[in-house]
């Protein structure tokens, strides 16, 4: 089927109450997971590649761009991909040319008159092509170690910097850090309620990997849509991977020991993307 926009999954899933995955894409064997996950599981998720994926890719967003393009298209469910934690607007711009149809830009590093003018200027230029933009407001605890991991977004603050920038969707902090390993983190879930009463555009909730399962569901039935979920897969992936490698200490063909891994990514993206879907009492 063709591409599916992050702007119809995203507001489907609103609609309903319930939450839509978004799996950062790292090699194409993750793209591949994530669409099998999502096939297995009879769901949408969204394929995000991130600035430092990009970085580790040479800083060209070609490559992995038309890869994991295709592999959406070729999906037999719904399937976006997007643009994750971009920081620089030339980046946005290679992204849209070629062919992703949604980004999240990041200027949370600036001050906050400044992340809202460059977050305007992005929304106007992505606006104009018609491309849905994601962007934050409060700090996400943990990212590059310089957020605080106590930060909280104040719905008031929230809902005013909606207003300025005209942006889509707001990435919000609620008790969850990016890059965590353990699933310890307790969110803010009055928080939720409170920003999803007074912003108008779907919430999204990063590094949800250290979020325990269970309280997913319950952030999504607080007002959470998308949930962006990247170091969980890592840990699933590259632990399959060693299992294999162990198992076969001479092998040398990649695909020996890529192929477990892939499984166990997409094992893991449909268990996940489950979870999200079966929330009751969810905000509809």
């Amino acid at each position: 089927m063709p591409i599916a926009p992050t702007a119809e999954i995203v507001a489907s899933a609103r609609a309903w109450g319930t939450g839509v995955g978004a799996f950062n894409v790292i090699l194409i064997e993750h793209a591949h997971a994530v669409i099998e996950g999502a096939r297995d599981a009879g769901l949408p998720a969204i394929l995000q590649i991130s600035e430092n994926a990009v970085r580790y890719h040479g800083g060209d967003i070609a490559g992995i761009a038309r890869a994991s393009l295709a592999a959406a298209a070729a999906a037999p469910v719904p399937v976006a991909v997007h643009l994750d934690h971009a920081t620089d607007l030339r980046l946005v711009r290679a992204a849209v040319a070629e062919g992703i149809g949604s980004v999240m830009f990041d200027a949370s590093a600036l001050a906050h008159d400044a992340n809202v003018a460059a977050t305007t200027d992005a929304a106007d230029w992505c606006r104009e092509r018609g491309v849905w933009v994601e962007a934050e407001l409060g700090e996400v605890g943990g990212k590059d170690g310089v957020h605080a991991p106590g930060a909280r977004t104040d719905p008031e603050a929230a809902a005013a910097f909606v207003a300025a920038t005209g942006v889509d969707a707001l990435a919000v902090a609620v008790g969850s850090s990016h890059a965590m390993r353990t699933k310890t983190t307790v969110l803010d879930l009055d928080l939720i309620a409170a920003l999803r009463a007074a912003v108008p555009v779907p919430l999204v909730l990063h590094g949800a990997s250290g979020v325990p399962e269970p309280h997913m569901a319950e952030a999504v039935a607080s007002g959470i849509t998308k949930v962006n979920i990247a170091t969980q897969l890592n840990i699933a992936f590259t632990g399959a991977l060693r299992t294999a490698l162990d198992a076969d200490p001479d092998v040398v063909d990649p695909r020996r020991y890529l192929a477990p891994a892939r499984a166990a990514v997409a094992t893991e993206v449909a268990r996940l993307v489950r979870t999200l879907d079966d929330v009751p009492g969810g905000p509809r």
